[in-house]
């Protein structure tokens, strides 16, 4: 299918022509600080000048204001929205609840930039929930009844929803950042090959939970308790956004095995992933005493995890994405 030609009128060419959208960098100074911000421009394609086109300014502006907040490390108006999603509170009871003014929140939401100092205390609720309930109960009374018991609810069933290590949450945060999308089923294998593969290199667990031989392959049972409501589809929901970016808190070698196993082991479906980890001597040995389909709660333990691939590690090697790859192959 042909791709639809754009037209609009040229004022150079004083007539309608065709015209394609460019990227382009623009230099724009912001207090005194020089930035460099990608916008898009629509070139004539008879004369070549850039043409006016409806609604190009006003992308341009909100990629500026994006890529702006962005190099300052500043809230987005995206997740300004995603906490009073989060916690179901309003404008105005979150203004307060942060410590602001009333209408504060109404004005970054209609555009206007937050200082670094009021940005880290937006943010600062996004990534800690427990952080969230602290200031409603400090300001309980100024919000008003009705929005803090809505607001407490929530927060405190997120709060709750996070009961597993601060290493397994960076985990799964760095997932989510570095893949487009993951399942439940294929999230739980791509944990597992990661622990297994950690420990081999490093000598120690990355996180602290145990995994259990279910009959879907190895399940860390609070992962599955936090996504279980995706079932096989998947993950998306406003209310992990306060993952977002804590995966900062990796150091560079827990980075560089997750990238390791995304690239390998995530490049396929969680079904697949299943299909390995049924033929792997962990998973199998825990579930020598149960049938095919009988649900079981035997932890596989990390000592049989590290065993397992330290053998891959003989057999395959396991730091290079060309040597885990063959052993994918070995089972495809």
């Amino acid at each position: 299918m042909a791709k639809e030609r754009l037209y609009d009128f040229c004022t150079q060419c004083r007539d309608d022509r065709t015209y394609t959208l460019r990227k382009k960098i623009v230099k724009k100074e912001i207090k005194d600080k020089t930035y460099d911000f990608e916008i898009m421009v629509a070139v004539c394609d008879e004369c070549g000048e850039e043409m006016d086109i409806p609604g190009l300014l006003d992308l341009n502006m909100k990629a500026i204001d994006e890529q702006y907040r962005r190099a300052e490390g500043l809230v987005s108006v995206e997740d300004i929205n995603r906490i009073m999603a989060i916690y179901n509170i309003g404008k105005a009871p979150l203004s307060t609840a942060l410590g602001f003014g009333k209408i504060t929140i109404t004005r970054y939401l209609s555009g206007q930039i937050p200082s670094k100092e009021y940005s880290d205390v937006i943010k600062r609720v996004l990534s800690t929930p427990n952080h969230m309930i602290k200031l409603l109960n400090d300001n309980a009374e100024k919000i008003g009844e009705t929005a803090y018991k809505k607001a407490i609810k929530a927060a405190e069933e997120i709060a709750g929803m996070f009961c597993m290590s601060d290493k397994m949450l960076l985990t799964i945060s760095y997932i989510f950042e570095q893949m487009q999308e993951v399942t439940p089923l294929a999230l739980q294998k791509i944990l597992y090959f990661i622990q297994g593969i950690y420990m081999v290199m490093f000598d120690k667990p990355l996180y602290k939970e145990d995994c259990m031989a279910w009959v879907h392959g190895p399940v860390y049972e609070e992962v599955y308790d936090l996504f279980k409501d995706f079932k096989f589809n998947p993950i998306e929901d406003n209310r992990f956004a306060i993952l977002k970016e804590r995966f900062e808190e990796l150091d560079d070698q827990e980075k560089m095995v997750i990238d390791l196993v995304i690239n390998t082991f995530g490049k396929y479906s969680g079904k697949v992933l299943e299909n390995i980890t049924h033929n792997e001597d962990p998973w199998k040995d825990a579930r020598s005493d149960y049938e095919p389909l009988q649900p079981s709660r035997e932890i596989i333990s990390k000592e049989e995890i590290k065993k397992y691939f330290s053998n891959v590690a003989n057999s395959y090697g396991i730091d290079s994405e060309e040597k885990l790859n063959n052993y994918i192959q070995s089972y495809l």
